[in-house]
């Protein structure tokens, strides 16, 4: 005597389904997505989409320190304004060409620029300090004595 197969839950649905479950649909088309934008071949794209410049911060003690990366901005065209917990860094970035040149990939930054960065301590416009070499921009940022804690002494 042969026994029927057991059929589970899922071979059921599907039988009785008969289309493509709708979040497969939806994976499917976010993979096609990505994989189209990971393709930039001949885009006028860069090869890194975060924010420019690059910013590193730093605390060294009461002070802050931000290295920001640079590279071909002179220093006439960079810019830095500094307000109670934030700096502003703007400028611009060219980048030229010889005449005549078809241009087949474009991965260098060009154009304006402007980021600010927000800070959790309040800072010192007057005692900052601005180095800048090699596209390398060092600013250190001194924390305002109106924002240091305070020792209180019991009596």
């Amino acid at each position: 005597m042969i026994l029927p197969r057991p059929v589970n839950k899922i071979g059921v649905a599907n039988m009785i389904m008969g289309f493509a479950d709708p979040f497969d649909t939806l994976l499917d088309l976010q993979r096609s997505l990505e994989s189209t934008l990971a393709s930039d071949w001949l885009q006028d794209l860069t090869t890194t989409r975060g924010p420019f410049p690059p910013i590193n911060v730093f605390q060294q003690g009461d002070d802050i320190l931000a290295i920001i990366e640079l590279p071909g901005v002179s220093k006439s065209d960079l810019q830095i304004q500094a307000k109670e917990n934030s700096i502003r860094i703007f400028g611009k970035k060219a980048v030229g060409y010889p005449d005549e040149t078809s241009l087949h990939r474009r991965e260098r930054v060009s154009g304006d620029f402007d980021r600010t960065l927000s800070l959790p301590v309040q800072i010192d416009p007057d005692g900052i300090k601005a180095e800048y070499r090699d596209g390398i921009l060092a600013l250190f940022l001194p924390r305002a004595e109106s924002d240091k804690p305070r020792t209180i002494k019991i009596t």
